[in-house]
Order: structure tokens, then C-alpha cells, then sequence
């Protein structure tokens, strides 16, 4: 019996270590404020692309007119632009086109705002999913970011339509080796709306009132970045104020790139790198401090 004793917290241990050997999740507390886990959003990367299936489908599945608002949104609200600032206001383009040059703006705008607004609100809308089902949390927002991707690569294939019939009809347009750098404006502006979203949702999960402050916030930011004017045109004693918000030097930057007019300065777009790089580090931590007890809160 001594004998059968011994051997048995041994056969237990063996058959123990065996079965942690099988697990193919293992979750642990973070351990520090930098703990970011990245590598598992890498692992998690199907679920990411699955998650982007769902809100394209989801958002136009029911609609008569499906994907067709993808151009119908950016051309309303180019017209609109162009009727009350360009025709009424008569704000000065730098001697682009008007329609052209507010399609510019507002094309760059819309993958911002759109994003930022769909991240901010990713711990409410997605509370039940989250209470149930463990992953990593910031695949949510960062799917989010992809999929408005996808909507931003339909409305700037509109923009260069709309660009190229200028371009041949008109001598106004002067397109320059700058449009290299679309690819890093674009990762741009999904990091800095990736970062300052997580920021705000963060924030949400105890303070509902700031959903609806910053719906109200991005529409006036609109008018704090050179969207439907250029930057040529801001006073010399509010420049500084412009140039805080690190949209304006991707705005213009891409304007420059493809109409050949405005204001470009590598400083302005280092800045605006810089203030991305750290708004979206902050966000990320913020963001994974917060999902550990969000669910006794939302």
C-alpha cells in the first residue's frame, strides 16, 4: 500500500502536466502597462479579417442601394461643400478646381472621421461579445480600421476619376512625385483615428456622455483642419493652431501630391507622424488597461 501511495500524486502530476501541454490558450494577467501582447492580435489575424467581412456586410446587406453609398456619400457632401463654401462663401482653392479640390479634402476626411467615430464606440456596441468569448481585444478596433480601409479604397478610386477628368480638361492640376507617399498618409490617418478611438472608448465605458461629445467634436474639427479651405488661406496667428491638429499636414500633403497646390513641409508631416506614433502608443495601453474591467462598468 506504501508502494501504490508513492506512485499515485506521481501519476497525477504526469497526467496534469500533460493536459497543460494540450491547451491551446492559456490566459494571464498582464503583468506590466507596457504588456501589450501584439503578437497575439498576429495569431488572432483570421478573426481580424473575419470581423472585417462582418461589418461590410453587415452595414450594406439590407440597403437598396448597397456599396453605391460609398460614392453617393463623398459626392453629397462634396456638392454641399462646393454650393455653400465655394459658391456662397467663395473660400479660395489656391486655384484648383473647386469641386476637385473639396472632393480632395473631403475624400482624406471621411476615412478619418468614419473610423475614429466606429472605434470610439467599439466597447458598448460589442459589450456582449466581449463578456462571453475571450480574444484579443484590440483585434475590434483594429478591424474597424481595415474595413473603413476597404470603404476609403472605393471613394478615392471616385476621387481619381473625378481627378483625371480635371487632369485632362484642365491646366489647373499638377500632379508630382509626392503622390508616393499616399500609401504612408493612409497608414496615417487609420493609426492616428486607431489611437485616439481606443482613447475615447476607453473613456465611454464609464462616461456615456463623451459618445455623443465627440460626434460633436469631429464635426468641428472639420473646420479645425484644412478640409474646405487651404492652409495658404489660414491667418498667420491661428497657423499654429492648425498645424496642432496632426490631420492638417496629411490633408495638405495629399492635396500638394495630387492637385499641385497648397502648403508642404516635411516638418508638418514629421510632426504629424510623431503625434500619431504617440497618441496611438497611448491609446493602445489605455485600451488594454481598461478591457480588463470594462465588463462591471458598461
Amino acid at each position: 500500500m506504501q508502494t501504490v501511495d508513492t506512485i499515485k500524486p506521481v501519476e497525477l502530476a504526469t497526467t496534469s502536466a500533460a493536459q497543460e501541454e494540450n491547451w491551446t490558450e492559456v490566459i494571464e494577467p498582464r503583468t506590466g502597462v507596457f504588456d501589450l501582447r501584439l503578437g497575439d492580435v498576429w495569431r488572432y489575424r483570421d478573426l481580424v479579417m473575419l470581423f472585417v467581412r462582418r461589418d461590410f456586410v453587415s452595414n450594406y446587406k439590407q440597403t437598396i442601394l448597397g456599396p453605391i453609398w460609398f460614392f453617393i456619400q463623398p459626392l453629397l457632401t462634396t456638392i454641399t461643400f462646393y454650393i455653400i463654401f465655394g459658391r456662397v462663401a467663395q473660400l479660395g482653392t489656391d486655384g484648383i478646381p473647386p469641386f476637385v479640390f473639396y472632393l480632395a479634402g473631403n475624400t482624406v476626411w471621411g476615412y478619418f472621421s468614419q473610423s475614429l467615430t466606429a472605434v470610439s464606440t467599439v466597447f458598448t456596441t460589442n459589450a456582449a461579445m466581449f463578456s462571453k468569448v475571450y480574444f484579443p481585444r484590440l483585434t475590434m478596433p483594429l478591424s474597424i480600421v481595415i474595413s473603413n480601409l476597404v470603404r476609403f479604397g472605393i471613394q478615392f478610386g471616385l476621387f481619381l476619376l473625378v481627378w483625371g477628368y480635371y487632369l485632362f480638361t484642365t491646366d489647373n492640376l499638377h500632379p508630382n512625385a509626392l503622390m508616393l507617399l499616399t500609401p504612408v498618409l493612409v497608414v496615417l490617418m487609420g493609426l492616428l483615428s486607431l489611437g485616439l478611438g481606443m482613447i475615447f472608448s476607453a473613456l465611454t465605458t464609464k462616461y456615456r456622455d463623451l459618445a455623443m461629445l465627440l460626434t460633436f467634436g469631429v464635426q468641428l474639427a472639420l473646420y479645425a483642419t484644412p478640409v474646405i479651405y487651404p492652409l495658404s488661406k489660414v491667418p498667420a496667428k491661428y497657423m499654429w493652431l492648425i498645424l496642432a491638429n496632426p490631420m492638417s499636414a496629411i490633408t495638405e500633403t495629399f492635396r500638394v501630391a495630387f492637385l499641385g497646390a497648397g502648403t508642404f513641409s516635411w516638418l508638418y508631416l514629421g510632426y504629424s507622424t510623431a503625434a500619431t506614433l504617440v497618441i496611438l502608443l497611448f491609446g493602445i495601453i489605455i485600451f488594454n488597461r481598461v478591457e480588463k474591467s470594462f465588463t462591471d462598468t458598461v
